[in-house]
């Protein structure tokens, strides 16, 4: 039973990873510094998130939105 719970709860992360990651790459592609910002942080705090449970969010797509300039 247990294991089902901590696999709900990778996902979720998971899926969190995965929206923030979208909502940054659809602010940038719109040139919407704001909406840019704020979804740089939910990544970064996705991804911390992820860091501190030891859940690997796939090196392959990396920070893409990482330092861009808006």
């Amino acid at each position: 039973m247990g294991r089902v719970a901590v696999g709900g709860f990778v996902e979720a992360v998971l899926e969190r990873v995965r929206e923030a990651r979208a909502a940054l790459e659809a602010a940038l592609e719109a040139e919407d510094a704001y909406g840019a910002a704020m979804a740089q942080e939910e990544l970064d705090d996705a991804l911390r998130l992820a860091s501190d449970h030891g859940i690997d969010v796939g090196a392959e797509e990396g920070e893409r939105g990482a330092g861009s300039a808006v």
